[in-house]
């Protein structure tokens, strides 16, 4: 005769139910059709409670295998502590054990967002570093791209709830529910713009240079005097986009050519000042959470957001130059800070 089945969860309900009210082990049985010892059985269990977990020896390590770990935790900066513990071969260590190791000589942290610079990247920064120590920056006009979504950057919809309520309803959308991207730039204590990139374009060689003809140079470029005209520095990153062949001819057409035309260094987001005014215009459209619903709603808060940054915020970021120059140069080419 085979085994029968063990008690199952909605068994083990209903014996709660009928123990309660009133009904006895045997009674309890017979109304599940189990044999009474099963019914029995469980409830003496039950009574007993939760065995006491028994505490087993912790592996001891040794000073060598200790420093095989330390060695192992830095070639491996984001392996998990059992992929740093296997790949020294120590086995048998508790997770427990294994953080409490690491944490002595290591501190759990986010991976860089910034890409590594290798030896070209930073003798490249340097050497830009030199070529334009001694220009004056405030004819400069540094320009910059920034996508903004309607839902806003991952981990930015946090707060203080309340003992008792409830975290609100957030949406998740795919690809952050869509977005725009927006081009701006700025130049002594002045913002050009913000200008909205249709929706839909795809920033290419043309459709970049057909922007800047209608966006840039009609409705700001063309208003500014001739002498102004002759001194301005304009800037742009290395996007394909900006650094084509096609780009640079037809920014050359425009007059904006050789010196007029900043050579930029690969990797250097933290050496263009207008990462700063977007952190700002950010901030203010996704604060306390807020999501938006259509691509025109975000166009017009990024429109409102861009005109809380004063000019003299623009100012002080135009003028600061100089310092992320010789930062460069001090740290030899390596990222400053912004």
């Amino acid at each position: 005769m085979g085994q029968k089945k063990d008690l199952t969860g909605s068994e083990k309900s209903k014996i709660v139910r009928y123990l309660a009210g009133g009904c006895s082990s045997l009674k309890t049985a017979k109304l599940l059709k189990r044999d009474h010892r099963t019914i029995k059985r469980f409830i003496q269990n039950s009574q007993q409670g939760r065995k006491k977990r028994v505490e087993k020896p912790r592996r001891k390590i040794t000073a060598h295998e200790l420093r095989k770990v330390k060695r192992a935790a830095a070639k491996m900066p984001l392996a998990t502590s059992l992929a740093i513990f296997q790949s020294c071969n120590i086995t048998g260590v508790p997770k427990s054990t294994r953080c409490a190791i690491l944490r002595d000589m290591a501190k759990v942290r986010k991976a860089e967002r910034r890409p590594p610079l290798n030896k070209t990247h930073k003798l490249k920064r340097q050497d830009w570093a030199k070529k334009y120590l001694k220009t004056d920056f405030s004819k400069v006009l540094w320009t910059d791209e920034m996508r903004v979504s309607l839902d806003g950057p991952d981990g930015w919809a946090r707060g203080w709830i309340g003992k008792g309520q409830r975290a609100p309803v957030r949406l998740r959308r795919q690809q952050g529910g869509g977005g725009v991207l927006v081009w701006a730039g700025i130049i002594k204590d002045e913002l050009v713009g913000p200008f909205r990139v249709e929706d839909g374009v795809k920033l290419n060689s043309q459709s970049y240079c057909q922007f800047l003809e209608d966006a840039f140079f009609k409705q700001w470029y063309r208003k500014k005097s001739a002498s102004f005209k002759k001194n301005m520095i304009f800037m742009q990153d290395n996007a394909p986009s900006h650094a084509s062949k096609y780009s640079t001819a037809w920014l050359a057409r425009k007059g904006i050519k050789e010196e007029k035309l900043m050579t930029w260094p690969p990797c250097s987001p933290d050496l263009n000042p207008i990462e700063n005014p977007w952190s700002i215009i950010k901030c203010e459209i996704y604060k306390e959470g807020k999501q938006y619903t259509s691509l025109n709603s975000v166009w017009e808060a990024v429109v409102v957001a861009a005109r809380s940054v004063d000019g003299e915020q623009i100012k002080t970021l135009t003028e600061s130059m100089d310092g992320r120059l010789l930062s460069v140069l001090a740290k030899k080419g390596g990222y400053i800070g912004r």
